[in-house]
């Protein structure tokens, strides 16, 4: 009996330590994750400062004519920052940027964007500019504003011509197991109903989401997507080097 016991107790002393080990090694690794995370920020808000005072050569040449669509993706609580959303457009007009697509799931921004067109000088929309037949490579900035529910109307819209097509077509007196639609199909279907402006060559994420926030998806098919943290913390060189990164990096399609 004593030595059941006593087996019992180092049992437990055993199970004891190697929890405390296991604590040990789990803070240990936390703390090691929150230093490099120190670290990394230390070392992106020197090299903004840098890349913003001219400092590094590299990015002062920037092929912005390779972005010819930029997106942004602001999370909807940050969307209410309106004066950080127009310093931003004002560096991208500055960098030379000329169609920008500002997206939030709420359509905070589609709400304000009066305020915000009258803030940029010579900005239009792009609604406008598409009726008008006015050029994209224009002197002034062209905006576009979008939100989920952009996204769920045209989808229906897309679905309804899809129906209307399957039922002309005389299918429905086929014997089919299923309907299957193609890719070009849905494509064809989104560009009749209008599916909203081009496909952004690169997108940039403001909010502490990493994903797109249900942007479009169809128009996101060759879409660089870069998450640049909080809207709040927004920094000119960050927003420089993410550009730069896109010019310089080789893009291959496929068939």
């Amino acid at each position: 009996m004593d030595f059941k016991k006593e087996t019992r107790m180092l049992y437990r002393w055993i199970a004891r330590i190697g929890n405390l080990l296991l604590r040990l090694l789990w803070h240990l690794l936390h703390v090691i994750i929150n230093l490099c995370h120190f670290t990394l920020g230390i070392a992106n808000a020197l090299e903004s400062h840098l890349i913003s005072w001219g400092i590094l050569g590299r990015y002062k040449s920037l092929h912005v004519a390779k972005l010819r669509y930029l997106a942004i993706v602001v999370e909807s609580e940050e969307a209410y920052q309106i004066s950080n959303i127009i310093e931003l457009l004002q560096w991208l007009a500055a960098v030379g940027i000329k169609y920008v697509c500002l997206y939030d799931r709420e359509g905070i921004l589609k709400k304000s964007k009066d305020f915000i067109l009258e803030k940029l000088d010579g900005a239009i929309l792009f609604k406008e500019a598409h009726e008008n037949n006015v050029l994209l490579d224009q002197t002034h900035m062209t905006l576009e504003f979008a939100s989920f529910s952009d996204g769920k109307e045209t989808m229906a819209k897309a679905a309804n011509v899809l129906f209307k097509k399957y039922l002309k077509s005389g299918a429905t007196d086929k014997i089919q197991e299923e309907q299957i639609f193609t890719e070009s199909q849905m494509a064809e279907a989104l560009k009749t109903v209008g599916s909203g402006g081009p496909e952004p060559d690169l997108l940039l994420i403001y909010g502490p989401a990493r994903c797109h926030l249900g942007f479009p998806a169809w128009r996101l098919r060759y879409t660089e997507i870069v998450h640049m943290g909080s809207l709040k913390s927004m920094k000119y060189g960050l927003l420089i080097k993410a550009i730069y990164r896109f010019t310089t990096v080789r893009q291959n399609y496929g068939s």
